[in-house]
């Protein structure tokens, strides 16, 4: 696994998360287009965010050698990172007046 495969898979599971959540909480659904780009501009936001701390694809694969636990550090934050940016942006939103 390189590091290019390890950044779309976990911008895959922070679209993952936004789908799921919202469907459970139908109040935070922005569609389903929207929901994908909320999921992948979170994913990439958070895990950026993170990697300053230690936690990238680099670290995940260095030396030739893969470490399971970085990696799911990694999906975790993903997936709670799309979480988050469509609860912020749902409340940004709802606080909005158009027109």
């Amino acid at each position: 696994m390189n590091e290019s495969l390890i950044s779309i898979i976990g911008i895959l599971m922070g679209i993952i998360g936004t789908l799921s959540f919202s469907k459970f909480n139908t109040k935070y659904s922005f569609g389903f287009t929207g929901n994908i780009i909320i999921g992948v501009f979170g994913a990439v936001f958070f895990t950026k965010l993170v990697s300053r701390f230690g936690i990238n694809p680099f670290k995940i694969v260095a030396n030739n050698v893969f470490s399971l636990k970085l990696f799911l550090v990694y999906l975790l934050i993903s997936l709670i990172g799309g979480i988050i940016a469509l609860i912020l942006l749902k409340k940004v939103t709802k606080n909005i007046k158009f027109g």
